[in-house]
């Protein structure tokens, strides 16, 4: 067998590297970015955790519940030049599912909302009268 069928490609081997007389060659940084990991399923873990996330449902208050927290507004209302104390527990809805939680808050009442049916404390918080469930004078 000649040598020439032992190692077809024998010749090339020691042929200098072409070089391109129309393109410049490519930087390092762009030759590497070409083999950087592809991620096929971007989000996709993101939306798992929503999907995972629990909300609560918006528990429908009855008759006397709502007696009783008008009650404890009005008397929050008498005492509003004192800033009163408060802890309230009220109802956000959750902005992307179904459902949502529910929070409460401890302050100082600043002010009532009456035409907006808000409750607003001293550090910002606003409290919607609708969503509340809870309010307890400190």
């Amino acid at each position: 067998m000649s040598e020439a069928q032992k190692e077809p490609y024998a010749e090339l081997l020691h042929l200098p590297h072409h070089t391109s007389l129309y393109h410049p060659p490519m930087p390092r940084q762009s030759r590497a970015a070409q083999f950087a990991p592809f991620a096929a399923l971007t989000g996709h873990g993101d939306a798992i955790a929503e999907t995972a996330r629990l909300t609560q449902p918006r528990v429908t208050l009855d008759e006397g519940v709502i007696a009783e927290l008008d009650t404890r507004i009005g008397q929050l209302r008498a005492q509003l030049d004192e800033h009163p104390a408060v802890a309230i527990t009220y109802f956000v809805p959750d902005g992307k599912k179904a459902g949502g939680a529910y929070v409460t808050v401890r302050g100082r009442v600043r002010k009532i909302r009456d035409f907006e049916k808000q409750i607003v404390l001293e550090d910002g918080t606003i409290v919607p009268v609708e969503q509340m469930m809870e309010l307890h004078l400190l």
